[in-house]
């Protein structure tokens, strides 16, 4: 697909990113639970995208965009809060480029590791999006590389999207096509694939975000009408603290029914539940999906609703204390 990140994507661009991607990238299990089909009153089947290379659905963004680099391009970077970065070093490091990944201070440690395994140089900068994107272009400006963003990026929707392919193939294996398919938004790179993906091949089918309720911009501006480009995130999935990107809500608006929001301690609680009745480890921000179906019910019950489970890095000394903290 073309270089020119000022396009917008269309749904053969997920097509063609999904031939570009299936030889690098995992096609990841489709799971069920019988127990969390009765808490959620409905048909659950959970994406294992956690169970990705890199630990997250960024793989298959970053893995068309480095297919699709200018041929000048000599080295990448970008900014992240960890499970972009860690992809777009993985993905460069296959092709021999080198890599500078921008991330906040607030990234948790296992992120940052992560991203520094794959060989990245890492720049910390303060937590807000205009400090990552003022960080990242003093790189730039330094070094001459191609900016890779996380999410608001042709290249990076269609690559995300090519999980909505998967998971219509895997569902049709089945006998059945879902209903529903949930998908938690921070930039919106993800929803906005899944978004166009099921537009071209499943159109009946409702696609749904699903954010914290302390990051809400994505949920405010599809229903306000009006792209909201700040905000100051307070959320435990650190993931989905990024405000929705351009591209990403013009496409969300076209292909995404609604966008619903979800309190820290449901987050918290669908982790947990994840944990211990599927033992998959997600991190807070994968556990969106399923809070959204506990939290609201009614818009799910006795539907077939296919649930992305984004990724599971995060820093496991945290976790016994927010599991303390829930409220059952």
């Amino acid at each position: 697909m073309p270089s020119d990140r000022n396009d917008l994507p269309t749904s053969a661009d997920i097509f063609c990113a999904a031939q570009t991607v299936s030889a690098a990238v995992h096609r990841t299990p489709l799971i069920r639970s019988q127990s969390l089909d009765q808490l959620g009153g409905a048909n659950l089947w959970f994406k294992c995208e956690h169970l990705q290379k890199v630990g997250a659905f960024k793989a298959r963004g970053a893995t068309n965009a480095v297919a699709n680099l200018p041929a000048a391009t000599q080295m990448v970077a970008t900014h992240s809060s960890g499970n972009h970065g860690a992809a777009l070093a993985w993905a460069a490091a296959g092709r021999g480029l080198p890599c500078i990944v921008v991330m906040p201070e607030t990234a948790p440690r296992a992120k940052r590791v992560a991203v520094q395994g794959y060989g990245a140089r890492v720049v910390t900068c303060g937590p807000s999006l205009a400090e990552r994107e003022a960080a990242l272009k003093a790189v730039v400006e330094e070094t001459g590389a191609h900016i890779v963003p996380p999410f608001d990026d042709s290249r990076i929707i269609a690559g995300q999207g090519t999980v909505a392919l998967e998971v219509v193939q895997q569902c049709r294996d089945q006998g059945f096509t879902p209903d529903v398919i949930v998908a938690p938004v921070g930039g919106g790179g993800l929803l906005a694939g899944v978004g166009l993906a099921m537009a071209a091949l499943a159109p009946d089918v409702l696609v749904i975000g699903a954010e914290p309720a302390g990051a809400d911009d994505a949920q405010r501006s599809l229903r306000g009408g009006v792209h909201i480009t700040t905000q100051e995130p307070h959320t435990i999935a650190d993931g989905l603290r990024t405000t929705l990107g351009r591209r990403n809500y013009t496409v969300i608006r076209r292909t995404v029914r609604d966008i619903v929001t979800v309190s820290e301690n449901g987050i918290v609680q669908a982790m947990q539940l994840l944990w211990t009745r599927t033992k998959q480890l997600v991190e807070p921000s994968a556990a969106v999906g399923l809070a959204a179906v506990l939290e609201h019910g009614a818009r799910f019950r006795n539907k077939n609703v296919a649930i992305i489970l984004t990724g599971g890095n995060m820093d496991l000394d945290r976790v016994s204390g927010l599991f303390a903290g829930v409220q059952e």
